[in-house]
């Protein structure tokens, strides 16, 4: 009968075990769900960066406002014929961001002619960034000896390199200087002044 009674204690002892035993995965698929509900969480907190395409787009927009900033300007560019006896006068298209820039592209404008014919009086002259400074311009040219031209051709260079930058009403004067220095003459012809003043 004691026996019979311990084997039930026992009996009763494991179950109470396998009963406490049982509970434990109960609680740690509770602390399951907690960790879940904390990915989740983290899941949320994670989706933020969605919002940093936004500054993404505001780079592009911020972009595109600075490529807003390019200003196009018709001039006027001149040339000479292959007798070099007048200046001809085109038109043409620049884009600049800024007023050096601006007057850098026109010189620039100066060197080249898409249209047969028309020779351009600057082409070979290597021409350093223009600077701007009181009204004056002041423009610092380097002449090959290919870049040199007989007393015609000079004096229609000097005449187109001024007319091309004093459309410009905020150009008061030119300065050309010649490897950083100041010359009488260009290229061995024609006094330059120092500076030429609008007329």
């Amino acid at each position: 009968m004691n026996k019979k009674i311990w084997l039930s204690c026992m009996l009763i002892l494991l179950l109470a075990v396998a009963a406490g035993c049982g509970q434990k995965p109960t609680g740690s698929s509770a602390e399951g769900e907690n960790g879940n509900a904390g990915s989740v969480g983290a899941g949320q907190t994670i989706q933020e960066p969605p919002n940093n395409p936004a500054a993404h787009d505001a780079g592009d927009s911020n972009e595109g406002s600075s490529q807003e900033q390019v200003k196009k300007l018709v001039i006027q560019t001149y040339f000479t014929d292959d007798q070099l006896d007048a200046l001809i006068a085109k038109e043409k298209e620049i884009s600049y961001s800024s007023e050096e820039e601006k007057y850098a592209n026109t010189l620039k404008a100066l060197q080249h002619s898409e249209e047969p014919g028309l020779l351009p009086l600057w082409g070979k002259v290597e021409i350093k960034q223009p600077v701007m400074k009181d009204g004056q311009l002041t423009i610092d040219l380097s002449l090959p000896d290919g870049a040199r031209l007989g007393s015609g051709g000079e004096a229609l260079a000097v005449e187109s390199l001024t007319k091309a930058l004093f459309q410009f009403e905020e150009v008061k004067a030119i300065e050309i200087l010649v490897d950083g220095q100041q010359v009488e003459t260009l290229m061995g012809h024609v006094e330059l002044e120092h500076p030429f003043q609008r007329k």
